[in-house]
């Protein structure tokens, strides 16, 4: 049987262990100062949300004004799109695909632009199942914040790339 002073003795050593090697908790980024005080100019509730959460994660935060801010993210023509894809005998919908596109640009305060404006779209597909009608309307939702996550990580990446590519 192993004492309770093995047991810490263990955790400790796994503890050290995960922090050694890099481990962050998942979603966690890695952000360089000039993206630890962002300002987003646009964009939805959902995004902004999304957003927040990230940032949150990375131990960033979003600015509530400009004057606030070390980076500007602005946001542009933020449209979500749902297309049916194929129809069952019946004439029912048994596919869709959601499209969510947006523009953005990051500038300075001094509204220099460090990447110009430029679309991002993320796509997804999902079964309408015909019998479970309210699992379909969960399942639309959750794909939609998903997809607002994804954008979000995109931004943010997409951001730290051009940060990096203009200090060099």
């Amino acid at each position: 049987m192993i004492s309770i002073r093995s047991f810490k003795l263990l955790f400790l050593l796994l503890t050290a262990t995960l922090t050694a090697c890099g481990f962050h908790p998942r979603g966690a980024y890695s952000l360089p100062l000039e993206l630890k005080q962002i300002y987003l100019e646009g964009g939805s509730p959902a995004l902004r949300e999304q957003m927040q959460q990230q940032l949150r994660e990375s131990h960033a935060q979003l600015a509530s004004s400009r004057e606030n801010a070390s980076m500007v993210l602005k946001l542009f023509d933020e449209t979500f799109k749902r297309r049916v894809l194929s129809l069952s005998e019946r004439g029912k919908t048994n596919e869709y695909e959601l499209l969510y596109r947006l523009e953005y640009e990051l500038a300075t305060l001094k509204d220099a632009v460090l990447m110009p404006r430029q679309p991002l779209e993320v796509r997804r597909d999902y079964y309408n199942d015909q019998q479970a009608i309210l699992a379909r309307d969960n399942e639309e939702n959750t794909l939609r914040a998903e997809m607002s996550q994804q954008a979000v990580r995109t931004l943010l990446n997409q951001a730290r790339f051009a940060l990096e590519k203009s200090e060099k």
